[in-house]
């Protein structure tokens, strides 16, 4: 009896490449294996493209395992490989060059339609020629949004990212939308948080070799500022994951301030914002899904927002995502914050926001804690006290350290 290999490597991700792992990690419970497939897609049916194609099935349906079956097997993927050549005497497996470098994710915010203190293009061009530079395969991303605008479909999102000049011509690498053309590339991750016993992102997650998170450090009317933490948690979860941390914020109206300009039921993507014809907006709580654009938006400042919970859930929820993202992606992943155009707004909302600070540079580093505290430190926290008073802002970081979200020097 010949004893189990401890590395395999199956060149193929068909039914028969996906047949060969399966038995290959019952045979060989430790063994090392790994699975090379020229396609990015999960292995796949491909007797069931027809039937996707005529509409008959869902493209949920079409994947032989998940994306988490290939982790808990511990089998390693790697997609839009081709192999060029095969040495079985040196037991030697030659994937092609043009492939051969790493997928680099360049997750960015290229700004909503309409609004004006988004980081110009030629910052995120720089790091795509450097990854270029070092051998990698660069492509920028970004994700589906809640809300109306420019980026709630991968279609506008991508419209949006070519107005504001972020077009591959310019960029020199491919512009892809994280959870997919439709928002339902999706993926679960366990975590086990107070908030969360798991969360749901963008399946880009499982299919690149690593990352840079790229993030504009300025206001935001939540969480007082956004930075890498925010980058990474609200920037790569789904919709649904969105939905979670915003959940318990909602809009309550100031009668004296209204104008009854509509607006607010204008930009809610849900329609839980109403302007009957005659008398006030109403809003149907049971319907919001808390992305706060209503009250962001509202030319007379006559909605704030209320919080069904304590306002610190929404910080922990943000640490908590990101932790869980963290642990996934932190072993391949460079943090690069740029602190120019500091606005007391997020590059989420339309309109041309007032500075409330210098222009400082970038800092980067391997850790979104270390690199947020390190910005804010640069900047201060007076600016964000001003433009966004009261919100709980130190809970980011202190809760990240309560949950071990931290620098392997703490």
């Amino acid at each position: 009896q010949t004893a189990p290999p401890t590395r395999v490597i199956v060149i193929g991700g068909g039914i028969a490449g996906v047949s060969a792992v399966e038995s290959l990690r019952q045979a060989a419970p430790q063994a090392a294996i790994t699975l090379i497939s020229k396609e990015e897609e999960l292995p796949y049916y491909r007797l069931n493209l027809t039937r996707y194609l005529a509409g008959e099935i869902d493209r949920d349906t079409l994947p032989i395992h998940p994306a988490g079956w290939y982790d808990a097997q511990r089998i390693q993927r790697v997609a839009e490989a081709t192999v060029a050549g095969l040495d079985l005497a040196a037991r030697r497996v030659t994937v092609d060059a043009n492939a051969a470098g790493d997928s680099v994710g360049v997750k960015i915010h290229w700004g909503e339609r309409g609004n004006h203190g988004y980081l110009h293009p030629r910052y995120t061009r720089e790091i795509v020629r450097w990854l270029d530079e070092c051998g990698a395969r660069p492509f920028v991303f970004d994700t589906t949004v809640l809300y109306s605008g420019g980026r709630r479909t991968a279609a506008d999102s991508l419209r949006t990212a070519a107005e504001h000049g972020f077009t591959e011509d310019y960029l020199g690498c491919p512009i892809l939308i994280g959870d997919g053309s439709d928002g339902r590339d999706v993926t679960d991750l366990s975590c086990g948080y107070r908030h969360f016993t798991s969360v749901q992102v963008a399946g880009i997650v499982r299919k690149t070799d690593g990352y840079v998170i790229f993030s504009h450090f300025k206001g935001h009317i939540e969480s007082s500022f956004g930075g890498a933490i925010k980058n990474i948690s609200m920037g790569l979860a789904s919709r649904a994951q969105k939905q979670r941390m915003h959940a318990d914020a909602h809009p309550v109206l100031s009668a004296k301030r209204c104008t009854r300009c509509g607006l607010c039921a204008e930009v809610c993507p849900t329609g839980a914002a109403l302007l009957p014809p005659e008398g006030l907006p109403t809003y149907d709580l049971a319907a919001c899904v808390g992305c706060s654009q209503c009250i962001a938006l509202c030319p007379e400042v006559a909605l704030k927002i209320i919080w069904d919970t304590d306002m610190t859930d929404f910080q922990e929820r943000l640490v908590e995502t990101a932790a869980a993202l963290w642990q996934v992606i932190g072993e391949k992943t460079v943090i690069i914050n740029a602190l120019l155009n500091i606005t007391t707004e997020c590059d989420c909302l339309p309109g041309n926001h007032p500075k409330i600070a210098d222009d400082y540079g970038f800092i980067g580093g391997r850790h979104p804690l270390a690199v947020d505290e390190a910005s804010l430190g640069v900047i201060g926290a007076e600016p964000f006290d001003r433009a966004h008073p009261g919100l709980p802002w130190a809970r980011q970081f202190a809760y990240a350290r309560e949950i071990g979200f931290t620098p392997e020097a703490e």
